[in-house]
């Protein structure tokens, strides 16, 4: 992610007469200490006839001493420095114990050597008066700096001044204001007062436009920019120096390049010396260019470049038309929380207590952008073994025509905000909205928590507790028992209103039945729990219903044609309660019920009885988010919720819809929208956030179009970025690793009948076929989790027998398209490749191409002709997304015309070797991009180093002997291990302690040298380029306690050496460090790409080969490779 800068600084005095100088000192060259790496550096004097001496001041900064023998009528003093701007963080540093709190003491030969450095001025009137206002109290010595620095840059208004010289400090608090030389001596004067050494600092201040503006707090410069600057810096025991700018509060970053480092302002001066009286004309400019920018995630593009890829584009989707293709695209994203990355809810829990609010925050985001007059639903999600809650579903629905489904959003409730809703409001609401149904009201029935259930639990605690505070170890029985008796247990839940549709007219809407519910007790009592009432109720309860009569749920078939929905609401609710029609309703819902309201019979089928209800209660919105929010942030609140029964008919689902939008409008009440969804209709569009463990998940609704799938991706991304959500997560030690929840693109139609995949079916079996004969797609574009049991293995991966399946498979799929022609049934290309494209375990959710719902038996929502590409981490930039569904899409379009018909590749063990090493992955890639140019595709290969970055990021690089070596991040599959006891069953842990480098060599003589780690001869392997090797190092990174090979230790750090075998010495190599060098553990994750990328650089130091005469490994050309693993070293095998 490093970025070139050239900075080029003039200084030009114009003379009116010819003049003798004096000589010259110049501080204008970079101090020894500087941590930015300055690449290469020139100073270029006029007149050209002058002697320059380079020499150390007695403080160690670097001068140059200028001598002119002639006198000259200018002097021009030009530099020209290239400096890499990686990020370091300033807060990487240790302290000894007696320096970590102040106040403390140097020792006294510390002092000693310090005292140029604690020299103090007389306290003067105001600066004494400040100093006194410092908070010298005990604390952490890092706070207390940290804080004088920010409140002097806050105290301090910074202005540019021309005068020479520095003020006093007397001058700077009496003026409050000063240039920044002027803040950095008073900040110099105010540490020493503290008992702290501290020195002047001179140098060059480089600020770079960022390429991502911050939501609040300033976003720094809007555009590149130079200039000299002053700070100073204080020594802390076991640190050394630390910088502190005072005139922007913070610490001194890759930015801050020193120049000259004293105890007093006068002898850091850029340049000093005299010259004779004349009138001087002076003239100064600094600038700052970038001169190379290595591909980097917040910035992966410049605008001409993705200029051709939206023009490439264009050129597929041109494509796709002309093919009659109709491919639509969506996907499911995933985001974590820019704060609080520790948390468990954005690592491993599903829910939490912030994650239901972050979506809520998103998901009115993405209605006002997409869903204007469509509606919020907030439902039930995934229900995992072993979670304590269901996950929620928030969805927003709209009309496909872009017609309106709910006229005024404000009726929609927050769950952010506190409501104070009751039972007394759910019973009102629901007795309103039976009248606009044309019902009769008697029938609802309030429910209540189960009284017999909480006695008998109750009688079973323990003797010296209550139900308040039980000490149960199940949290969320605590947690419920508290709820239920501090409402008491005669309190109403909720009110439930049976209904279901009973006829359906085009301009008169919906006609609805209601009825009664009997029950053996007096009262309806819910299913203990804390799911919302709709999912309690007690339906095996109701009387007994043969099966023959039981009214089961009927689902559209997906290719059964729809007619257009009605514009507006129904016409029995755009009159008056009492028309002739509502009367009539009215009536034959009174004759209805003297008929069938009657309690049946013994061993009677009661087939008459309504089985289906719409539920209204108030309830607290934290529930939702799991125990622990609950206990925390529980009892502020009451919510109105509306559980939405489940209806077949989307025409049925609308008409209730505007009958409870115009209950809540009648009566002014904000409600949420809960329980069923609609059903699955083509006339109706969807989009879903749901949670995930560790992420939110979005459920992006389908683009027919590249210019749709530009817009969705990039105000996805922009409005999670609105919401403190972001696509970036990092490991402990600084390392990319995307969400974790991945970014699965989906891919099919409209309607099923529109699949592409349906339709040709050697589409599918061209991308299945392609794609594992390109292990770099597979790879490339992946998560950190691969392998045979990772969540989406490839068909091969240590399944050689499911690929010999799939070639049968192909050539039947073949066999029956010739047989069917176009009218191949598409039930048949489902269950072709159904039981094939499974994990190890026969899940076929968990698979890389995940056919689920292409044309399952199982459901309507399983037939919808859509594929699934499981394998796609989340890009951490939105034009990352858009150029892998660039790639897919070509690619559909390449196979519609002309289907690859390649034999499968027998990858073997060369998967997870060759393949897992960059090396390797961009040499295929490489060749896929040729293939997709000859396709008439103008892809360029450099549109996906960004991805490259992301995936293999760079460790560092070394030369020695015109040898260099670079070290990149290579792969490493995770595998499950056995079984293991765990409260209420079994867990499955997975191994990442291992993990694998590439070791990329170039210039390098076989026969003479050898590349060693940590003594260990590589396999290097050749890359077809002369001079070029590469092979992997596969070692132990952490010793977990739970681990495939628990008796073998750590390998790191790992020591590579270029060795001579002639003259049986190192050449030079680096050092890698699995963790900090210096055994700093970090507590807390990177907080953003900033922070990860400083503790990835401090973990590689370009020095530390192996010293003396080696025992001399064999040259390259001779070290035996592994039979099954020629690529790669594996330091377990000693």
């Amino acid at each position: 992610m490093s970025i070139h800068v050239a900075l080029h600084h003039v200084t030009h005095y114009q003379y009116d007469r010819f003049v003798a100088l004096d000589p010259q000192v110049v501080r204008l060259r970079p101090a020894p200490h500087c941590r930015s790496n300055i690449i290469s550096y020139s100073l270029q004097v006029e007149p050209a006839e002058h002697f320059i001496n380079w020499q150390q001041d007695p403080f160690s900064n670097y001068l140059g001493r200028l001598v002119f023998p002639k006198k000259t009528q200018e002097l021009k003093i030009t530099v020209d420095l290239v400096v890499e701007m990686s990020v370091y963080n300033p807060f990487d540093f240790f302290l000894t114990p007696s320096a970590e709190t102040y106040p403390f003491r140097y020792t006294d030969s510390l002092e000693t050597e310090l005292a140029p450095y604690l020299v103090r001025e007389r306290l003067t009137p105001l600066f004494k008066k400040y100093f006194e206002s410092i908070n010298l109290s005990s604390m952490r010595t890092i706070d207390f700096l940290v804080q004088i620095n920010q409140r002097l840059s806050n105290d301090i208004r910074y202005l540019i001044r021309m005068e020479p010289g520095v003020q006093s400090p007397e001058q700077t608090l009496a003026k409050a204001s000063g240039s920044c030389r002027d803040s950095a001596w008073l900040m110099v004067q105010l540490l020493r007062h503290c008992g702290l050494a501290a020195r002047f600092v001179s140098g060059y201040l480089i600020q770079l436009t960022p390429d991502v503006k911050s939501l609040d707090g300033p976003s720094g410069t809007e555009v590149d920019f130079t200039d000299l600057h002053a700070w100073c810096e204080v020594y802390l025991p076991g640190a050394g120096w630390i910088g502190l700018d005072p005139t922007s509060g913070l610490l001194a970053g890759e930015g801050h390049i020193p120049l000259a480092c004293t105890p007093q302002p006068s002898s850091a001066a850029p340049i000093e010396g005299s010259v004779e009286k004349c009138e001087v004309e002076f003239r100064h400019s600094m600038s700052v260019s970038r001169i190379h920018e290595s591909p980097r995630v917040t910035k992966p593009y410049d605008d001409t470049t993705w200029g051709a890829i939206l023009d490439l584009g264009e050129t597929v989707d041109k494509k796709l038309t002309e093919g009659d293709v109709r491919l639509t695209m969506g996907g499911e994203p995933t985001f974590v929380a820019a704060s609080d990355r520790d948390a468990p809810e954005w690592n491993t829990d599903a829910l939490g207590p912030t994650k239901r609010g972050f979506a809520t925050e998103l998901v009115h985001k993405l209605r006002a952008e997409y869903g204007d007059g469509g509606f919020l639903h907030f439902g039930q999600g995934k229900w995992y073994p072993g979670e304590q809650l269901p996950r929620w579903a928030l969805s927003i629905f709209w009309r496909t025509d872009g017609k309106s489904i709910w006229k005024n959003p404000a009726l929609f409730a927050e769950e952010s905000k506190p409501q104070n809703y009751t039972a007394k409001d759910a019973e009102l609401f629901t007795i309103t909205l039976s009248r606009k149904l044309g019902l009769r009201s008697d029938f609802i029935t309030p429910g209540y928590e189960d009284v017999w259930y909480y006695l008998w639990r109750e009688r079973r605690l323990p003797v010296n507790v209550d139900p308040f505070d039980s000490q149960l170890d199940d949290e969320m029985e605590r947690i419920r028992l508290r709820r239920v008796f501090s409402q008491k247990l005669d309190s109403v839940v909720g009110y439930v209103l049976p209904l279901q549709p009973q006829s359906h007219h085009m301009m008169l809407g919906t006609s609805w039945t209601t009825g009664p519910w009997f029950f053996r007790d007096e009262r309806m009592y819910l299913i203990p729990g804390d799911s919302p009432m709709g999912y309690r109720l007690p339906l095996d309860s109701l009387p007994w219903v043969s099966k023959t009569d039981f009214p089961y749920l009927i689902e559209q078939d997906p290719f059964a044609p729809r007619h257009p929905l009605p514009d507006t609401a129904p016409l029995r609710r755009q009159t008056a309660p009492f028309t002739t029609q509502a009367k009539t309703q009215a009536k034959e819902q009174e004759h209805l019920s003297d008929k069938e309201d009657r309690s049946p019979r013994h061993q009677e089928s009661a087939h008459w009885l309504t089985r289906t209800a719409l539920c209204v209660e108030a309830r607290d919105p934290m529930r939702a988010n799991g125990a622990q929010a609950e206990k925390e942030f529980g009892g502020q609140s009451g919510v109105l919720y509306v559980f939405m029964p489940p209806l077949a008919q989307l025409e049925d689902y609308l008409d209730l819809l505007h009958a409870v939008e115009e209950t809540a409008a009648e009566l002014s009440f904000q409600i949420v929208l809960e329980g069923y969804p609609p059903p699955r209709d083509a006339r109706l569009k969807m989009l879903q956030v749901t949670p995930d463990p560790g992420v939110i998940e979005v459920n992006i609704h389908p683009a027919h179009s590249w210019k749709e799938i530009v817009e969705h991706t990039e105000f996805l991304y922009q409005a999670a970025f609105e919401t403190r959500l972001t696509a970036e997560k990092f490991m402990t030690d600084g390392k990319h690793t995307g969400t974790g929840g991945g970014n699965h693109v989906v891919i099919g139609g409209a309607t099923p009948a529109d699949s592409p995949f349906l339709r040709r079916p050697e589409l599918l079996a061209s991308l299945l076929l392609y794609w594992h004969n390109h292990p770099s797609l597979s790879y490339l574009f992946s998560g950190m989790f691969i392998g045979p049991t990772s969540q989406a293995p490839r068909v091969d991966e240590a399944r050689n027998d499911q690929l010999y399946e799939l070639e049968i498979a192909i050539r039947e799929m073949k066999s029956n398209r010739s047989k069917y022609g176009a009218n191949m049934p598409p039930w048949l290309v489902d269950r072709t490749l159904r039981n094939i494209l499974t994990d190890v375990t026969g899940n076929t959710h968990r698979s890389e191409f995940c056919i689920d719902k292409l044309y399952s038996p199982d459901s309507s929502t399983g037939r919808l002709g859509l594929l699934e590409l499981r394998a796609f981490e989340m890009p951490p930039h939105a034009r990352m997304s858009i150029v892998q569904q660039l790639l897919i899409r070509a690619l559909i379009a390449r196979f519609w015309d002309t289907p690859y018909s390649a034999p499968a590749t027998r990858w073997g063990t060369e998967l997870h070797d060759r393949f897992l090493l960059p090396n390797w992955v961009k040499m295929d890639f490489h060749d896929v991009i040729e293939e997709m140019r000859q396709a008439g595709f103008a892809f360029d290969e450099s549109w996906f180093a960004p991805h490259f970055e992301f995936r293999f990021p760079l460790i560092g690089q070394v030369n020695s002997m015109g040898v260099s070596l670079t070290l990149r991040n290579a792969l490493e599959p995770w595998h499950v291990m056995g079984e293991e006891g765990f409260a209420g069953g079994t867990v499955r842990y997975v191994d990442s302690s291992l993990e694998r480098l590439e070791v990329h060599v170039t210039g390098l003589n076989q026969s003479r040298y050898a590349v060693t780690c940590n003594g260990h001869a590589l396999p290097l392997q050749a890359t077809g380029t002369v001079g070029e090797y590469v092979a992997g190092v596969r070692f132990k990174a952490w010793n977990p306690p739970s681990s495939l090979h628990p008796s073998i230790g750590v390998h790191a750090p790992l020591t590579f050496d270029i060795v001579d075998t002639w003259m049986k010495r190192s050449l030079g190599g680096c050092t890698y460090y699995v963790s900090h060098p210096g055994g700093r553990n970090y507590d807390v994750f990177p907080v953003n790409a900033y922070e990860a990328e400083s503790r990835r650089l401090a973990r590689f130091t370009q020095m530390g080969h192996t010293p003396g005469l080696l025992l001399v490994p064999p040259a390259t050309i001779e070290v035996p490779a592994s039979n099954e693993f020629p690529f790669t070293l594996d330091l377990r095998n000693g």
